[in-house]
């Protein structure tokens, strides 16, 4: 099990922005940590009121933005303009290339979100959008899939094979994920703090998993975690 702290992450704060990255990103560099399989990108960024991402490009990325606080309004090239609050899942395909904006659509408060990027299992695909709400009841003391290849259990679909996870642990309340034939996994701790297997973990948090290793997730202080659940890049 490979421990990554909150603490050990690059932070950069612009004033609007302030971010936290897991792995290389940007301004930030650490040749130890430049993914985990596809996973590429976990940035936990806390956008100003009324601050944001002005338009920019991406291309063939899986993109997956998990709100934490406040709401973020969303606007790309596809034509898919709204809100995502809370509880809600999106994924945006880069494919051949899209453009979008993202910013804080509360105009007094934080807005604290996850982005997420994997690298797509196939390129220059058709860029594509998606959008679901799971509430609380769906995670709560559970790892509730939010997001597969197939779109799986009701889940979003990405254009990679990753199982994306989410759950919410308080007290008493526990789970445990087993690892399949050669699938890896990290472990993303999106506030509170719970321990896995024996270990303490705390917001910011992350953890990767090898082939086969079992996830048990118990004693949870008003935690939320997401756990990718990724084949082996190939």
């Amino acid at each position: 099990m490979l421990i990554r702290r909150a603490n050990e992450r690059g932070n950069f704060n612009f004033g609007w922005l302030d971010t936290s990255h897991t792995f290389s990103f940007g301004h930030y560099y650490d040749p130890k940590f430049m993914g985990y399989e596809s996973l590429r990108v976990i940035n936990d960024d806390k956008v100003r009121a009324g601050a944001g991402f002005q338009t920019h490009g991406h291309q063939d990325m899986e993109i997956v933005s998990y709100v934490l606080e406040g709401a973020l309004a969303h606007k790309d090239s596809m034509d898919n303009e709204g809100v995502i609050r809370p509880g809600e899942v999106q994924r945006m395909s880069a494919g051949t290339g899209v453009t979008h904006s993202e910013f804080n659509h509360d105009q007094k408060n934080t807005t604290r979100f996850l982005q997420i990027w994997f690298l797509p299992a196939q390129k220059g695909t058709e860029p594509g959008y998606e959008q679901k709400a799971f509430s609380d009841d769906d995670k709560r003391g559970q790892l509730k899939l939010v997001a597969s290849q197939q779109g799986r259990e009701d889940s979003i679909t990405i254009g990679q094979d990753v199982d994306i996870y989410a759950g919410l642990f308080n007290g008493d309340e526990s789970a445990t994920h087993q690892l399949q034939g050669q699938r890896k996994a990290w472990l993303h701790v999106a506030r509170g703090s719970l321990q896995v297997n024996g270990h303490e973990l705390n917001e910011g948090d992350g953890a990767g998993f090898a082939a086969g290793d079992v996830i048990d997730i118990v004693n949870g202080h008003n935690a939320e975690v997401l756990v990718f659940d990724m084949a082996p890049l190939r």
